[in-house]
């Protein structure tokens, strides 16, 4: 009888403890990034750097949040920085420099191509600049580069001319055998993981290569995950470490509060990340005070999730800034753009990575006489 009694007792609180663990809901999520959107608001305009500065915009563009008075503002101090610097390389061994104002600049529909007559994506052009930062170089430089489909500068003085395929390949040579990716080389860096996937989902459909090595990646994601829905990153866990994770399942449209592999002891990696949470926004370290760094990195992670739920584009995705079928740019789809289309199609005119991608009404990676009929059959109504 006590044998009995004590396995219910035993069943009640794993039952217990099961429904106490079930992954965090996404109402709670979402309310986590209104608390920190509406906090964000309350500081200082963004300027240009790591904490305070592009990320910060980033969040709040793609939750489409950000004020035009912010957005203005950070603009004017991008512009007072370029102008200090006196050139169109922001730092003279950092890419992601360049990089990181690309993507704010592109979030908030700036040109990055000519601030006050400084083109950004120039000095992106010299392979050997990029990689000077090692793998991560290469990464962020890919993640801009594709932010807007901006075509890449043909630069004649360099010694390597940078190319997609050249940063698709170094960021592939360079995963670590565990199938994950580190500054070293020498084993899988949750953070690092993350963002070289965040690179690679816009061609996990169309390359088999990077398709190969994402997976493995993916494996390894859910295989060194921990039973709290966490992930040990330089020795500790972060929230960092969730929040490029999160963003990098999202660009591949994985739900990582609901898809088995990524939940642990019923603990997903939002679970995880929520687990850090303050008022207003994120510690970088259990018992630790307020981290704007960590909050900065954890917003942008719920807005890239958000988006997901919602089937927007993905975070760095900003191609949504046009209007899908807007070939000549004048901010409309008409029939003159169907008109551009076929003429494309008849090998009549060339176009751009942006008129492509934009061409490409049913978002199946190709263009063909379906994607004229059915700009024709909206703008008929």
């Amino acid at each position: 009888m006590k044998k009995g009694l004590s396995l219910f007792v035993s069943l009640i609180l794993c039952a217990v403890c099961l429904f106490s663990a079930q992954a965090i809901s996404t109402e709670s999520i979402m309310e986590k990034e209104s608390e920190i959107c509406s906090h964000l608001l309350t500081l200082p305009a963004p300027t240009v750097g790591s904490i305070g500065g592009e990320w910060m915009v980033l969040g709040l563009a793609r939750s489409n949040r950000l004020p035009e008075s912010f957005s203005e503002s950070y603009y004017a101090n991008v512009q007072s920085y370029v102008k200090a610097i006196g050139s169109a390389k922001l730092h003279r061994s950092k890419s992601t420099e360049n990089a990181r104002v690309i993507l704010a600049l592109t979030a908030i529909g700036k040109n990055p191509l000519n601030v006050d007559g400084y083109d950004l994506l120039h000095p992106l052009a010299d392979f050997d600049f990029v990689k000077k930062q090692g793998v991560n170089g290469p990464i962020w430089t890919l993640l801009a580069l594709d932010s807007f489909q901006y075509e890449i500068p043909i630069d004649l003085n360099v010694k390597h001319q940078t190319t997609r395929e050249g940063l698709i390949d170094h960021i592939l040579d360079n995963q670590c055998s565990d199938g994950g990716w580190d500054l070293n080389g020498e084993s899988a860096n949750p953070d690092l993981t993350g963002m070289a996937i965040q690179a690679l989902a816009p061609y996990y459909s169309s390359n088999e290569k990077v398709r190969l090595a994402v997976d493995k990646a993916l494996e390894l994601i859910s295989a060194n995950q921990n039973n709290d829905g966490s992930f040990l990153g330089s020795g500790e866990n972060t929230p960092e470490s969730c929040a490029q994770i999160i963003t990098a399942l999202s660009a591949l449209n994985i739900d990582c509060n609901s898809d088995s592999r990524f939940i642990k002891n019923n603990r997903s990696i939002a679970d995880s990340l929520m687990s850090f949470s303050v008022n207003c926004g994120f510690v970088h370290t259990m018992g630790g005070g307020y981290n704007q760094m960590s909050t900065e990195q954890g917003y942008y992670a719920l807005v890239a999730y958000n988006r997901m739920l919602h089937c927007k584009n993905p975070l760095y995705d900003m191609t949504d800034l046009s209007v899908k079928g807007d070939i000549d740019s004048d901010g409309k789809a008409t029939i003159d753009d169907a008109t551009l289309i076929q003429r494309y199609l008849a090998d009549l005119a060339d176009f751009s990575r942006l008129q492509k991608k934009l061409s490409d009404l049913y978002s199946d990676d190709r263009i063909t006489i379906d994607d004229v009929t059915w700009l024709q059959r909206k703008l008929a109504g």
